[in-house]
């Protein structure tokens, strides 16, 4: 498994220092009181005493992303731990995420997490509510933007980043003619993961534009690519429940071309570890949810901002089968 970066390590390291300062303090009963707050997390009670703050989350996600899924989970978990009433929104046209954005102003919440697939569709309202002092944390996606709009921090992997991870990996694999396939066209995250990919592939890379929202067509798409060229060696998914899919097409076309992809679900578990998929990308969508919530109540309640202007990194993490075989429990659990 590929490590995070050192920014990522830092950032993690303070983080559990600063949670440690603000629930154990500096007594002798410091490790009681910190092991008291991770059971009445897991009770479901909050771990603090402080206000019940209101906080908004709206993401790009469509129905049925099982990535985000995972992200809400890992946030509500730190919600109940911090005593968070959490309101989550979501759609995958920029105009409504706006509108929830505007929404959740509206309503006057204590703390703001939003996602900035197509940034410059939400920069007004974004500023909108930085001046009506909301705090704002980006997640996931923007964080090229995140700084200047105004937010706090971001949290996620650099998708850059990310795809040159790709790109090397396929590289180390052996692979020479690779296609990548984007599925929601106008998310800046995505042409910056199949970029980055192209920039340290040692072989070619083509994308591929297929319409999300219709997995027949995305199959249809992919096998058909194929099947016109059979020199394809390596196929890149950038989402879980896009796996599956290329491996259909895959398998529908007679090709032996490597399926990978971007993040985890049970099926790319099972997948890596019956060998149709090569291996995957994991940006740790539980921790993207849990850290924004948590990074908005340590504002809230000290003033506390981590990153230092940069993003606080959550992947990128080459997955394999071996690693799919040790992170399974989670897996199945839903927090990875």
């Amino acid at each position: 498994m590929a490590r995070i970066g050192t920014g990522a390590r830092i950032a993690g390291v303070l983080l559990a220092t600063v949670l440690g300062a603000s629930l154990a303090g500096c007594s002798s009963t410091g490790g009681k009181r910190a092991e008291e707050a991770r059971k009445a997390a897991a009770a479901g009670r909050p771990a603090v005493s402080t206000p019940r703050w209101t906080f908004a989350m709206v993401t790009h996600a469509g129905d049925g992303d099982t990535f985000w899924d995972i992200v809400q989970k890992g946030a509500k978990e730190a919600a109940a731990k911090d005593n968070i009433n959490f309101v989550y929104s979501h759609d995958d046209q920029a105009q409504q995420q706006a509108q929830f954005v505007q929404n959740a102003i509206d309503q006057k919440v204590d703390g703001l997490i939003v996602s900035l697939a197509k940034p410059e569709a939400l920069k007004d309202v974004v500023g909108k509510a930085v001046r009506a002092g909301i705090p704002v944390i980006t997640v996931n996606s923007g964080s090229a933007q995140s700084q200047e709009y105004g937010a706090l921090t971001h949290i996620g992997q650099d998708e850059t980043i990310a795809g040159e991870a790709v790109g090397t990996e396929l590289t180390k694999r052996g692979r020479k003619k690779a296609v990548c396939v984007l599925h929601e066209q106008g998310n800046v995250g995505h042409e910056q993961r199949c970029a980055g990919a192209e920039k340290t592939f040692g072989g070619t890379l083509e994308n591929l534009y297929v319409e999300g929202t219709n997995m027949p067509s995305v199959q249809a798409a992919v096998q058909a690519k194929l099947q016109a060229d059979p020199s394809v060696d390596a196929v890149v998914t950038l989402g879980a429940p896009f796996a599956a899919t290329a491996v259909k097409a895959r398998q529908a076309a007679g090709s032996k071309a490597e399926v990978d992809t971007f993040d985890l679900n049970p099926q790319v578990a099972a997948g890596l570890k019956d060998g149709s998929l090569g291996f995957a990308v994991d940006q740790q969508p539980y921790l993207q949810g849990y850290e924004a919530v948590d990074l908005l109540w340590l504002y809230r309640y000290n003033a506390d901002v981590l990153g230092g202007g940069r993003p606080v990194l959550t992947g990128p993490q080459i997955v394999d089968a071996t690693d799919a075989a040790k992170l399974t429990e989670y897996i199945q659990r839903g927090t990875r």
